[in-house]
This record gives structure tokens, C-alpha cells and sequence, in this order.
């Protein structure tokens, strides 16, 4: 099949690169002219892993390529892959007026042009309910030919969103058009070979799948940080009380481990238009809006222990050093949008402390926005040295079974701190070694 992607961010190059992947014809279409050169010469902006293998053998045969063209586009293929930024409003609702303008540039092309085949736009973005009902308005403007809209949301997890796109647990198609869902059904189904269903919905139902997702997900991780919360109040162990419930069917191991809260780019900005789009209607979802409260909280949780813990119970502390691991809102991605590690050193700077920082991946990142605020490390020990204290803050691989002895040595102070935000490392151990040990929720 031939498709054309409109739109080169994350959701839009991965997607673009998998139905390459599986055979399909892909023009990727993005206004940037510097990116869309990036990428045509072989430079992915952004890391996902094992992305870049597909990315590189697709372009090279011919089945993914880029164009800053609307005219181009539209000759190339007849199903277009709306994958456009929705980026907050003030009010927290999803601001759809790049789509709008993308559909419209669209619509425009294929009025002019000589294509007879029915046109059929697809919504990827994660737009508010109704979106799709104001795109047919949008492009019926202009295009006086029959066309066909759908809504078809994205279940990503950055960092694993190849797997998820090559593998996915279910394809959500919204459309009341039934030639459109079958040449969807059908560019679908072989992702869908171990029996994965695709369920097929009204447009505004499967808009709301998507944020109901994202609301239910992050409701259980602020759940559980406010469990968190309850247990260091009584001396509890978190991760007895996490054990205890996920073995209870009802309720599943999944999104239960306490920590710094969530970030990136779609569980705040999803929860908050969720809110918005209730509101819309006079309505208050108070289970969502609290989830994210809890979560704005949770991201500086171990900053004021981390000030007591450096002032010797001073008010203020001593302009020390603190090394933190991780700067990327997870593992596996750049991504620092929304990120734990930003709140964290915006409220130690305020404080007067130093910030010496390693992540893998997202320190070009962390440097654009912050420049020289912090220092930045060559790798996890160089960012120990001369420290008073270990903040893990992004669960990386290498950052798990570190050389403990080689960190007390390097920080070089007597029972230095760990504060371990992600509750990965053995408490006891720990003290055992000379540290002093502060995780979320543990005793």
C-alpha cells in the first residue's frame, strides 16, 4: 500500500519506518526542510531503540522517503497518517491547529489534483474527543470529493515503541466508513497475526480510548506513590505492601512501582486534556485530576531530604555537589519533556546546590535547555567525584549494579548518600557498605 505520513516526530517516523517495514510504500511529509534533509540523509533526531536498523534498510530500499511537498503527497498515496504535535493549551486542553492546518494544506492539494481514488485521513495524533468530527469540517471546505476520515490512536511506549507498533495488543480504528476501516483492517492485519484484535468504534469512542488509557495508567502510578507517602509515615515497606496487592488478579502487577512520578510527552499532557475535555462538558473527572496533582508533587519528593540530609539539618545547605544519575523522564528514550530530573535540579539550584549529571542519552538535550547550569559527566563515576551525595533519578540498565565500593571511594565522604528514586537498589546493603540510604516509601 502506498502511505503518505504527515508529520516526522516520534510517533510519525516510527510509524512511517514500520509500515515500511512490512512492505508499504512510505513518503514521510514534514515542513522543517532542515529535517526533512536530516533524515533523508540517514539521521534519525531522535533515539529509540532499534529503530535506527529499520530507519536505514527501508531508506536505502526505496519504501521510506521524505518530501517537504504537499503536492508530492498527495500524487504519492490516497491514506494519510495524520501524526502532527498537539502541543497544551493554557487551559490543558490539546491544541489541534497543526492537524487542522495539515488536513487543510491537504484537502487544497487534492482538489486541485487529478487523483480519483478516495482519500482517507487518519488521526494518529492524540486529539481531544471530536477532533475528528472538526477535521471532516475542515477538509469538506475544501475538498469536494468524497473522503473518508479515521481515528486510529497510537499505544506507544517510548522506548519500546517499535515492538509496540511490530506488536501490538490491539489496533483501535474509529470510523463509520467501511471502505476506509477495511483498507485500515488490511494494512493492519499483518502486525496482527498472533491474534491481536482490531477493534473497530465510532471516531469519538476511540478518541477517548486513548485518553482513558493514559488516565487509567497514570491514576495507578500516583496511586501508588501515595501509597508510598502513607508507608514512610508508619515505617511501612513499600515494596512489601507493592507484592502484597499486585498478586491479586484484580488489580496486576503493571505500573505499581513507586518512584519519582511519570513524565514525558503523553501521561501529563494527556491527563490534563482529559480533564479539559470533561470540563468542556461540565464535568469533573476529580480521580484524573488528583492523579496528576499527586504526580506534580511526587517528581521533588526527595528534595528536602536531600537538603536536610546535606546542611546536617541546617536550614539551608552548604553549596555542595550532588551527582545525579539520569536525566531522561525513563530509560531507553532522549526524551526530557516533563522529565523528574528537571524539577529536581530546578529546586537544587534554587537551593544554592550543585548539580554534576550523567544520563546516556539525554544529556544534549538537558544542555540545550539548561546550558552550563549543571555540569555534565563523561560517564555515571566521573559525575561522583568530589560529590556528597548519589541521586538516582532514571532507572538506566548501567545504573543498577554499580561498583559500590568505587562510588563510596569516589565520593569521597564519610557515609556518603544514596537516594535511590526508584527504589533499585538494597537498603540494607547499602548501610551495610557505610551509605546513608533514602528510597520513596522505605524504612
Amino acid at each position: 500500500m502506498r502511505i503518505t505520513i504527515v508529520g516526522t516526530g516520534y510517533v510519525g517516523l516510527v510509524a512511517g519506518t514500520c509500515f515500511a517495514e512490512t512492505g508499504n510504500d512510505v513518503l514521510c511529509l514534514d515542513i522543517d526542510a532542515a529535517k526533512v534533509k536530516r533524515l533523508a540523509a540517514g539521521e534519525i533526531p531522535i533515539y529509540e531503540p532499534g529503530l535506527s536498523d529499520l530507519f536505514k534498510r527501508n531508506a536505502r530500499e526505496g519504501r521510506l522517503r521524505f518530501s517537504t511537498s504537499y503536492d508530492e503527497a498527495v500524487a504519492h498515496a490516497s491514506v494519510f497518517f495524520l501524526c502532527l504535535p498537539t502541543p497544551p493549551s493554557e487551559d490543558g486542553s490539546a491544541d489541534v491547529k497543526y492537524v487542522l492546518a495539515a488536513v487543510t494544506e491537504l484537502a487544497a492539494s487534492l482538489q486541485a489534483g487529478k487523483a480519483t481514488a478516495k482519500p482517507i485521513f487518519v488521526l494518529k495524533s492524540t486529539v481531544p474527543v471530536g477532533t475528528n468530527a472538526r477535521v471532516r469540517d475542515a477538509i469538506a471546505k475544501t475538498l469536494k470529493k468524497p473522503f473518508a476520515v479515521a481515528s486510529n490512536p497510537e499505544f506507544l511506549k517510548e522506548g519500546a515503541a517499535v515492538e509496540d507498533f511490530s506488536k501490538p495488543d490491539r489496533v483501535v480504528i474509529g470510523v463509520n466508513d467501511e471502505e476506509a476501516f477495511e483498507a485500515l483492517k488490511t494494512l493492519y492485519e499483518p502486525y496482527c497475526r498472533t491474534g491481536a484484535p482490531i477493534l473497530r468504534m465510532d471516531p469519538a469512542s476511540a478518541e477517548l480510548t486513548k485518553y482513558a488509557a493514559n488516565g487509567f495508567l497514570a491514576t495507578k502510578i500516583s496511586f501508588m506513590n501515595e501509597v508510598a507517602r502513607v508507608c514512610e509515615a508508619y515505617g511501612a515497606d513499600v515494596e512489601q505492601v507493592r507484592k502484597g496487592i499486585s498478586l491479586d488478579p484484580r488489580i496486576g502487577k503493571a505500573f505499581l512501582f513507586p518512584g519519582l512520578g511519570y513524565g514525558g510527552s503523553c501521561f501529563p499532557k494527556d491527563t490534563r486534556a482529559l480533564v479539559a475535555s470533561a470540563k468542556a462538558k461540565g464535568l469533573n473527572v476529580a480521580i484524573v485530576d488528583a492523579a496528576e496533582a499527586v504526580n506534580v508533587e511526587q517528581k521533588t519528593v526527595l528534595v528536602p531530604k536531600i537538603l536536610k540530609f546535606l546542611s546536617g539539618g541546617e536550614a539551608k545547605p552548604s553549596g555542595q555537589t550532588v551527582a545525579l544519575w539520569g536525566l531522561a523522564f525513563k530509560p531507553k528514550t532522549d526524551d526530557i519533556r516533563e522529565a523528574p530530573a528537571l524539577a529536581i535540579v530546578e529546586k537544587l539550584l534554587a537551593a544554592g546546590v550543585k548539580v554534576r549529571a550523567f544520563d546516556p542519552e539525554a544529556m544534549n538535550n538537558v544542555r540545550k535547555l539548561l546550558g552550563e547550569k549543571i555540569a555534565f559527566a563523561e560517564n555515571p563515576y566521573a559525575a561522583l567525584e568530589g560529590a556528597r551525595a548519589l541521586v538516582l533519578v532514571t532507572e538506566w540498565n548501567e545504573f543498577r549494579t554499580p561498583d559500590w565500593a568505587r562510588v563510596k571511594q569516589l565520593l569521597g565522604a564519610d557515609r556518603p548518600g544514596v537516594f535511590d528514586g526508584r527504589n533499585i537498589y538494597d537498603p540494607q546493603k547499602l548501610r551495610d557498605l557505610g551509605f546513608e540510604y533514602y528510597g520513596i516509601g522505605r524504612p
